[in-house]
């Protein structure tokens, strides 16, 4: 059962969050908290043997905003819940919000089924109740599964793509999560990228020594998709084409015979000496 309570700020644990803190975003935040007031409490749970009494479970946004208020509490409502269930809780109130980056929403869907399969049995792939259910947990069809269950049934199946819960986006999405590692995604993150599908998965596909080198890329170039490639992968040179004409010409005179290589000077001299104007 939760329960709301002013809780001091001091005593909140802030953990590694999936999705990065924007410092913009918690200070429009900030702004409508000291205009209306804190219109959602954060949520929190009970760590009594942890560094602190509590630690923030969501709401990483909204709390940022009340310390830049300068404010000693906020209101919070406080869930039993151990580490695993603090991140499906987390994802949860997150996930359905249309302000998610593509990124966000791919480390998002990923995280929330494995975290899912990790604490209540595998996921049945194709939907549904599987033939071997006695292997499979009583919660094996998540809230994401229900939700692209009705989608394929036909209900709001482009609301379900657009939340990255339908099969086809699944994927995608599971792409990008999978083989975008974290400093690639710390240095996407707040760039015009996070929310370009077709930039991610390119950048997802990359080989994975390109792959590793993408966040320097991508900071050298602040940001900006295409200068990012051009550093991981410069386009070639153009190469001279009177060095062509130089390397065919020594190949030539290396396969002629002396009666041609003296043909070939005497021609020469004659060619000169017509540029030159000299007999």
């Amino acid at each position: 059962m939760a329960i709301s309570k002013s809780i001091p700020l001091e005593s909140i644990l802030v953990p590694d969050r999936l999705r990065v803190v924007d410092e913009d975003h918690a200070q429009a935040i900030s702004k409508s908290i000291a205009e209306h007031g804190l219109m959602n409490p954060v949520t929190i749970r009970q760590t009594p043997n942890g560094a602190r009494t509590y630690t923030l479970v969501a709401g990483a946004h909204r709390l940022r905003g009340i310390e830049l208020l300068q404010r000693d509490k906020v209101d919070a409502i406080v869930v039993k819940a151990d580490a695993n269930e603090a991140v499906l809780l987390e994802i949860a109130e997150n996930l359905f919000r249309n302000d998610l980056s593509v990124m966000d929403r791919a480390v998002f869907v990923q995280t929330y089924r494995d975290v899912w399969e990790k604490t209540r049995g595998p996921i049945n792939p194709k939907g549904g109740r599987p033939k071997n259910r006695d292997n499979l947990s009583p919660f094996s069809v998540s809230p994401l599964d229900a939700v692209a269950q009705q989608a394929a049934s036909g209900f709001s199946a482009a609301c379900a793509d657009r939340l990255g819960v339908s099969p086809k986006a699944i994927m995608r999405l599971n792409r990008i999560a999978q083989n975008l590692p974290c400093e690639v995604r710390l240095a996407i993150s707040g760039t015009p990228i996070a929310d370009n599908q077709s930039q991610l998965l390119k950048l997802a596909r990359l080989d994975p020594e390109r792959r590793a080198k993408a966040h320097i890329a991508i900071r050298e170039a602040k940001g900006d998709f295409g200068v990012a490639l051009n550093l991981l992968d410069p386009p070639a040179r153009r190469p001279d084409p009177e060095l062509k004409i130089l390397s065919r010409l020594i190949d030539a005179w290396e396969r002629a015979k002396p009666a041609t290589r003296k043909k070939f000077l005497t021609h020469a001299r004659l060619a000169a000496t017509a540029k030159g104007g000299r007999s």
